[in-house]
């Protein structure tokens, strides 16, 4: 196996792990746009950093999260929810995360964060 085909199948992986079916869906309409664009992010962000052993899942995307909130990147967070949720991550430690960033990125990032994560965390 080719590190390139190594690559797209570990974060193929990952990828399942965090959206199972939807990962290959092509459901955002920016994959049916540009395919090849996800296949390296496939490649890039979930086969060489999300897959390698010095962090699980679990702390790579509470990580996520973090950051996404941080940089008020909404849409991107719902997506990253909704796969932290699939981990096994609760929705109270989503929660104390999100409402956290505004020690460190501010109140209005946290209320934006929260405000993404209301439909993603309703029940």
């Amino acid at each position: 196996m080719s590190e390139e085909t190594d690559l797209l199948t570990k974060g193929r992986q990952v990828t399942a792990k965090l959206w199972g079916e939807r990962a290959e869906g092509g459901g955002l309409p920016a994959q049916q746009l540009a395919p090849d664009f996800f296949k390296l992010v496939t490649e890039f962000c979930f086969g060489m950093f999300w897959s390698r052993p010095q962090l699980d899942l679990r702390s790579r995307s509470l990580c996520t999260v973090a950051q996404l909130a941080a940089l008020g990147k909404t849409q991107e967070l719902k997506g990253h929810l909704i796969g932290a949720r699939n981990l096994g991550i609760t929705r109270e430690e989503l929660i104390e995360v999100l409402m956290q960033t505004a020690c460190y990125a501010g109140v209005p990032a946290a209320v934006n964060a929260l405000n993404a994560a209301a439909d993603v965390l309703k029940s």
